[in-house]
């Protein structure tokens, strides 16, 4: 995910933001780039790829005496990662950085092009910049513009902006995404997305809140709340550990990664959803043109995910969909026929056997799509479309938010392809729009449901196996939840649909074997339930996972109330993954660099 990095004081400028967008790194990027303002004249790098790139154009580039800059690392969602769409984005005499997306940029493009704006990228975060310089122009100062400005985006953002007119001056806002400021003994100020770059630079922090605004000079700080009120500031004493600062106070990447699902999901749905419809600006409506069948590829976690949207694309889209093992497909002889749109799924988007079978498929002149988490990667490259997830990096090696992502993209891609081919109403669509706008609140893990999946977990460290088992999506997420638990605990699991259970399964049932048992309140509830209990009647421990209790269960994990069974997944998805970690915790192993695995299969 992008990073952002500011400074106000005396010290080697340049030096502080590349220090600082080094400690970023760990977030993923694709370019980055500073803005220096010192006595009145502005200095801007931008590189792609790493930051070593940055560094080698900045060389020459020396900063004496009192400067405010700004730095950012990008991970592409609006536009590819080329230099001119690398942040700071710059106007007539400022310059800007950005995380989030700015939902109604469109719009604002529209009209600043219609008041002769040039723009230079492609990217939403322009707007801001040039939106702010054309408020100038009516406001009696530069902070009155850049308030008016703010209350005209909409969408998450945490913003630096720097303008000509206030050499001495940042000024910032917060909304849905990260940022603090620091300051220390020598008056300085330093900003930033996450607590590392200010490690060692900083004493305390300001947390800002969402609707925050304000500016900071030589001598001071002024915050507003989203009500335009004046705010103290609230600072806490900044920890000293860089690796935990990384992880945000979590014991590890996978926790912190497992927590912070609801906030990418909502990055993933921003500015794809209106009240009726949804929008994909990346694709184009011909993509679908003469398609009669989606096939899906994919490996490990991607292709639960695929399996998931098998499921919603028939649902809702009412089009054949068939799902292929990756690994599998590349060696027999499929047959591919031109009506099909071809459709891989991959994290990194270099998984060696998916990329192969998008090479096969473009080979025999199908339709491509990837959905992917990085952009400018082998696949995306090949690729005829690509959805970007917008997860962010994933460092451990177990996925979980890819998947979340994944799943949330396909949910919205089946209701897009289901008004393309006019099989939905468009009252139905609006109903699961207003149902994806409610997931990032189904995945907040809460303290309670930690603890009590954390003391739970000490009961299944032994065994000779578990079974998860679902019906209809909770079957892949079954499958995942399997996955999880595998990758690391190293224990034995296997996911199976509930119904299978007495087609051979069943013989295993014993106390020793757990069976994890996934029971959605709005999905073959009294199916699934007869199912455990062909299993309780032999005798295998029960954990059930609902929104109902399960007197047969020896344990129950209580998910919230919810009105459909996509909420009921992704808050089970939650609990399955804490789940994992927690067993994994007390058996001592490496949550988040499990034995003889990698993070991106790029082999065979």
């Amino acid at each position: 995910m992008c990073g952002i990095v500011g400074y106000l004081g005396q010290k080697d400028t340049k030096d502080i933001l590349l220090g600082g967008l080094k400690e970023l790194e760990y977030r993923g990027y694709d370019s980055a780039g500073i803005a220096v303002l010192q006595e009145g004249n502005f200095h801007s790098y931008k590189a792609t790829g790493k930051l070593v790139n940055l560094e080698e154009k900045t060389q020459d580039f020396i900063t004496n005496g009192f400067a405010i800059g700004i730095g950012h690392t990008r991970w592409a969602t609006h536009g590819k990662p080329t230099e001119l769409n690398a942040h700071p984005h710059v106007g007539e005499s400022s310059y800007v950085v950005h995380n989030g997306i700015i939902e109604n940029y469109a719009d604002l493009k529209k009209e600043l092009i219609a008041d002769g704006v040039k723009f230079l990228s492609q990217t939403d975060t322009e707007v801001i910049v040039h939106q702010f310089e054309k408020n100038l122009k009516t406001s009696d100062s530069s902070f009155e513009a850049f308030k008016k400005t703010i209350s005209q985006l909409q969408g998450a953002y945490a913003i630096l902006l720097v303008t000509k007119g206030e050499d001495e001056t940042i000024f910032f806002a917060k909304h849905g995404s990260p940022m603090l400021v620091g300051i220390n003994a020598e008056n300085e100020k330093y900003f930033a997305s996450s607590d590392t770059p200010l490690i060692g630079h900083c004493s305390d922090v300001n947390y800002f809140e969402d609707g925050d605004y304000g500016y900071v000079t030589p001598v001071g700080l002024a915050i507003f709340d989203k009500n335009n009120k004046v705010q103290k500031p609230n600072f806490s004493k900044l920890t000293q550990n860089k690796l935990s600062a990384q992880k945000d106070g979590f014991r590890f990447f996978m926790e912190k990664e497992i927590y912070e699902q609801g906030d990418v999901i909502a990055d993933t749905l921003m500015g794809r959803l209106s009240d009726e419809e949804i929008l994909f600006e990346e694709l184009d409506t011909t993509l679908f043109k003469g398609i009669n069948e989606i096939k899906l590829c994919a490996c490990g976690t991607s292709y639960h995910s695929a399996l998931t949207a098998t499921y919603l694309f028939e649902r809702y889209a009412k089009i054949k969909t068939t799902i292929e093992v990756a690994s599998e497909f590349r060696y027999r002889s499929p047959i591919m026929s031109k009506d099909t749109l071809f459709v891989v799924i991959s994290q990194s988007g270099e998984t060696a056997d998916t990329l192969e079978t998008l090479k096969m498929a473009k080979k025999a002149g199908l339709k491509t799509l990837v959905i992917c988490n990085v952009d400018n990667s082998s696949m995306v490259r090949l690729a005829d479309a690509c959805i970007l997830t917008r997860a962010g990096v994933e460092k451990g090696v177990a996925s979980t938010k890819a998947f979340a992502t994944q799943v949330t993209v396909f949910w919205m891609l089946s209701l897009y392809v289901g008004k393309l081919k006019d099989t939905m109403s468009t009252q139905e669509i609006a109903k699961q729009i207003a149902l994806l706008r409610e997931v990032p609140g189904a995945c907040k893990v809460t303290d309670n449901l930690h603890e009590r999946i954390k003391r739970l977990s000490k009961r299944y460290l032994h065994g000779h196996g578990f079974f998860f088992i679902g019906r209809d999506v909770f079957y892949p997420l079954a499958l995942e939840g399997a996955l999880k638990l595998k990758e690391i605990s190293y224990l034995h699991a296997e996911g199976y649909p509930s119904g299978e259970m007495k087609h051979g399964p069943i013989a295993l049932a014993d106390p020793e074997l757990f069976t994890i048992a996934l029971l959605p309140q709005h999905l073959l509830y009294e199916k699934a339930k007869s199912n455990v209990e062909e299993l309780s009647a032999r005798d295998s421990t029960i954990c059930a996972i609902s929104a109902i209790e399960f007197d047969k269960a020896d344990d129950f994990i209580a998910i919230n109330e919810c009105k459909d069974y996509m909420l009921e997944f992704f808050e089970m998805m939650v609990v399955l993954q804490v789940l994992s970690l927690e067993i994994s915790v007390r058996l001592g192993n490496d949550v988040d660099m499990p034995r003889n695995l990698a993070k991106s299969v790029t082999v065979e």
